[in-house]
């Protein structure tokens, strides 16, 4: 599999295996300080683009000030959409909502842009409360898309699967294209646990390129313990 690197300019984040709190590492590009918590626990961190803002989904209150910085930051000089700006915010909320009931700790946004063109995308990290058995997954997940064993450089073991899909806003807004989403799901060290790493594009026509960059991102995910 080819791996391109992330962008240079890039946020380091580290995140708990075991809780869904975490830094504020897009605001704060290149902080490297997991949850604290008594005890070792396993923590990870991932690095990502500049342009890919965090929104962390636990506790209720900081998901709501994250999307409501966002929102900030994305109108920021416009004071004439108060409407737009509404719709933006419920639009967020809503994301980072349904990222909660899938297990969700943590959710990435980009907004980066390529030529003035922005190449959406997003990137959902959950917990899976299982076992992890290489081939049992490959065989559960094989009938949906294109799934294999890989070997991620830091974090070791892991199974990928690509896929597409046709989500509800893609029906709503009439786009003739479908989602390209590709998964990762990795063993969490000692735990009977894994995390999966979900990554989404809209832009099926550079469907290949955006997958690379997941794949990139995905292979910057490291363990390490924290105590």
């Amino acid at each position: 599999m080819q791996q391109t690197p992330p962008s240079s300019r890039s946020a380091v984040s580290a995140e708990s295996a075991e809780s869904a709190e975490s830094p504020d590492s897009a605001e704060n590009p290149g902080s490297d300080d997991g949850d604290e918590a008594a005890g070792s626990e396993n923590v990870f961190g991932l690095i990502t683009p500049e342009d890919w803002y965090r929104v962390p989904l636990q506790p209720e209150d900081r998901r709501e000030a994250s999307v409501s910085a966002l929102v900030k930051r994305q109108f920021a000089g416009v004071d004439d959409q108060p409407a737009l700006r509404r719709q933006a915010q419920e639009q967020l909320l809503g994301a980072a909502e349904a990222g909660v009931e899938q297990g969700g700790v943590v959710l990435y946004l980009s907004f980066l842009e390529a030529a003035g063109i922005p190449l959406s995308a997003s990137l959902l990290i959950s917990r899976l409360q299982r076992r992890f058995d290489a081939l049992d997954t490959v065989s559960a997940l094989s009938d949906k898309g294109e799934t294999s064993q890989v070997r991620l450089p830091a974090a070791g073991r892991a199974v990928r699967r690509r896929r597409t899909e046709r989500t509800r806003e893609a029906r709503r807004l009439g786009s003739e294209f479908e989602d390209t989403v590709v998964e990762y799901f990795v063993p969490v060290p000692d735990r009977d646990e894994v995390l999966m790493l979900t990554f989404s594009t809209p832009l099926e026509p550079i469907a290949d390129a955006m997958a690379e960059l997941f794949d990139a991102v995905a292979s910057t995910l490291r363990w390490q313990k924290k105590a």
